[in-house]
């Protein structure tokens, strides 16, 4: 499986734009990631992953304006992408309504991170479309953590993005889809680094 260097970009933007699937490193853990407006990109990251058709896949955008074109922001929300993002968090937001359903699979949300890095927000910017990012492993199987297990676990991949990841663990992932603000999984931002921010 070729493994392209970081400049060699304007590679794996051509795998994306034909529907391909590639991994990439995130601040998080190593991802797999596919172009968000190809129903057949989906498809093909669902078989990469293994995965069960109705689990979601979060999106990552290149900015706070492309999170908008995908989802409703409102105050709360708005607090939280200018404190914490990009960084290690994933926000659950209602869906704009114009979505197509195999985006979410009809659901009225969405999970939603932004480009952690400026590499990866330049894939993002010149694939012209938010990307669907989930770890790199098989469906339910633990997180692959360097390129040889990612090439192992997920064969059908179209090439590999070389780099690293710092914090070696999932988001933080937070439900700002209702009133309650709500922790879903716990990663490296805290509960009270998030209340801090909504207060003021």
């Amino acid at each position: 499986m070729k493994r392209y260097k970081e400049n060699e970009i304007d590679e794996l933007v051509r795998i994306l734009k034909n529907d391909g699937v590639i991994s990439v490193p995130t601040d998080t853990v190593y991802g797999v990631c596919a172009c968000m407006n190809s129903e057949k990109a989906h498809d093909k990251l669902v078989i990469v992953k293994n995965r069960p058709k109705n689990k979601l896949f979060p999106i990552m955008c290149a900015d706070e304006e492309q999170i908008k074109s995908i989802a409703i922001v409102d105050d709360k929300a708005e607090k939280i992408i200018k404190a914490f993002m990009p960084g290690p968090i994933t926000l659950i937001l209602k869906k704009n309504y114009n979505l197509p359903d195999y985006i979410n699979n009809g659901n009225d949300t969405i999970a939603v991170r932004m480009a952690t890095s400026k590499i990866l927000e330049d894939l993002i910017r010149k694939v012209g479309s938010p990307l669907f990012m989930s770890s790199a492993n098989q469906s339910g199987e633990k997180t692959c953590t360097s390129l040889d297990e990612i090439e192992k676990a997920c064969p059908l991949l179209d090439g590999m993005l070389e780099g690293s990841v710092t914090f070696g663990k999932g988001s933080t992932i937070l439900d700002c889809s209702s009133g309650d603000i709500k922790i879903l999984r716990q990663g490296p931002i805290l509960r009270e680094q998030i209340d801090k921010v909504l207060v003021v």
